[in-house]
């Protein structure tokens, strides 16, 4: 369900507005389909977070502007680079760590927005710097996208079909029902940008 959650964030939890500046931290199936609906909303800036630089590769298909691997660069100071000083005006985490919650929150403006779409574990807690609200920011949760079904399942097969979203391009292979296993161990290392 990647493509209405991330595509839904965006549109309908976030409510991305055309111009903005747009921070995505995680870039796997989920990651990619907010930097999908980043550009469907107009962002100007949407900017690819992720350790795995085939991930970051694959987000350029997909519309981001600028990437960052976070294994080898300080995301903070990247955006801060990338959007002049401003920082962004969006992030989204996908991955459902409370570091990478945080990190996400770090890179957004006064009147910033974060929207938490990832899924932490069970029993997590998240600290949060009490000058991140003192700015105006913004953190918010998300299920599946915000989505209403009646409404959101026939934009999103509308948009499909105009070819304004990529859904064939998020498959990234197909594997026999024996390889399963070596399946999921590829996802969750990490080596699958989009889906199996």
């Amino acid at each position: 369900m990647g493509v209405p959650t991330g595509v839904g964030a965006v549109i309908n939890t976030a409510k991305v507005k055309p111009g903005s500046s747009v921070v995505v931290v995680g870039s796997g199936g989920v990651g990619l389909n907010v930097v999908q609906g980043a550009v469907l909303a107009g962002a100007e800036a949407i900017i690819a977070v992720d350790i795995h630089g085939n991930k970051l590769e694959h987000a350029l298909q997909f519309g981001a502007t600028h990437l960052v691997n976070a294994a080898t660069e300080d995301v903070i100071e990247k955006v801060r680079d990338i959007t002049r000083g401003e920082m962004a005006d969006y992030a989204f985490e996908v991955i459902g760590s409370t570091d990478a919650i945080n990190q996400a929150m770090l890179t957004t403006k006064r009147g910033g927005t974060t929207v938490a779409v990832g899924v932490a574990p069970v029993g997590a807690e998240l600290k949060i710097d009490p000058d991140f609200l003192h700015l105006d920011r913004v953190l918010m949760g998300c299920t599946y996208g915000s989505v209403y079904p009646r409404a959101d399942m026939p934009m999103l097969v509308d948009l499909y079909m105009a070819r304004r979203l990529k859904l064939d391009e998020l498959i990234s292979a197909t594997v026999k029902l024996d390889q399963i296993n070596d399946a999921f161990q590829a996802l969750d290392q990490g080596e699958v940008a989009g889906r199996l």
